[in-house]
């Protein structure tokens, strides 16, 4: 595992050098990332198999849930829409990175959906699928806006044309694309909005940018507020935070293809119980 792990830091060490001709002025920022990804290690998560039951109890809604089947449905129609544009879809097909996965599709779905959040802010766009999918049930609910910060493909300028192309034109009205990194965009955006009710990370999967951006987003999140953290399993980062948030409640969730996990925290206002998941 520990070779792994090894080989795994030396690749992104050797795109971060490639990425200096793309951006340099990124390209700098990134090379905390990569060396201290050096120092990640796996977590033995404790997976709830029953995640989406669990996840409707903290919406307060019922489960089964109707709405499961329609996104479901509405995942399976970006794929399609992708795939007719000539685009590959799911696991390493964005270079070196995956497009987001359907379970965590569902739960983004069935989250806007319940929780109907006025802000919703997300890091990492790539293609736009999740994106799209919080962007239709916003536009279902008739309110909110999504606030997206994403670097455009570091290390590949070609796919930085593909960037949010799974949103439409006509579902671009309550969406604000910020591009450039979250260390360098997030913390001004925050203080702007001086709220977040949902969040989405599915930027730059590694410990230390993870602990930043929950760190900087649970100061800001309104209790009773989400957080979505996509690729957990290969690093510390999502554990370490949510071991030093006492009013943060953790969902350990597999994804659909078995390949990943994504973790869910729901903030408990001050002074509720925290209760065991």
């Amino acid at each position: 595992m520990e070779k792994i792990f090894r080989s795994e830091t030396v690749s992104r060490l050797r795109h971060l050098a490639g990425s200096f001709v793309t951006d340099p002025l990124e390209a700098a920022r990134l090379v905390p990332e990569g060396l201290a990804s050096y120092f990640e290690h796996a977590v033995d998560y404790d997976v709830d198999k029953l995640w989406e039951a669990r996840l409707h109890q903290w919406l307060d809604a019922p489960w089964p849930c109707p709405e499961r089947r329609i996104g479901q449905e509405l995942w399976d129609t970006v794929a399609e829409e992708l795939h007719d544009c000539g685009f590959a879809f799911g696991r390493h097909t964005y270079g070196q990175y995956s497009d987001a996965d359907a379970a965590l599709g569902r739960a983004l779905w069935c989250t806007v959906l319940h929780t109907r959040p006025t802000v919703a802010v997300e890091t990492g766009v790539a293609r736009g699928i999740t994106s799209r999918i919080v962007l239709e049930a916003l536009e279902r609910n008739g309110e909110g806006h999504l606030w997206s910060v994403d670097l455009p493909h570091p290390f590949e300028r070609d796919l930085r044309a593909q960037t949010g192309i799974a949103v439409p034109a006509h579902r671009r009205s309550r969406w604000s694309y910020i591009e450039g990194s979250s260390r360098r965009r997030l913390p001004g955006l925050l203080r702007e909005l001086g709220r977040v009710d949902m969040f989405v990370h599915d930027s730059l999967h590694t410990a230390r940018n993870t602990r930043f951006e929950m760190k900087c987003v649970g100061q800001v999140l309104h209790p009773g507020g989400m957080m979505f953290v996509d690729d957990i399993s290969t690093h510390q980062g999502f554990a370490d935070w949510t071991r030093s948030a006492p009013q943060a409640r953790a969902l350990i969730c597999p994804s659909a293809d078995g390949e990943g996990l994504f973790g869910i925290v729901r903030m408990q206002p001050t002074g509720h119980p925290v209760k065991a998941t």
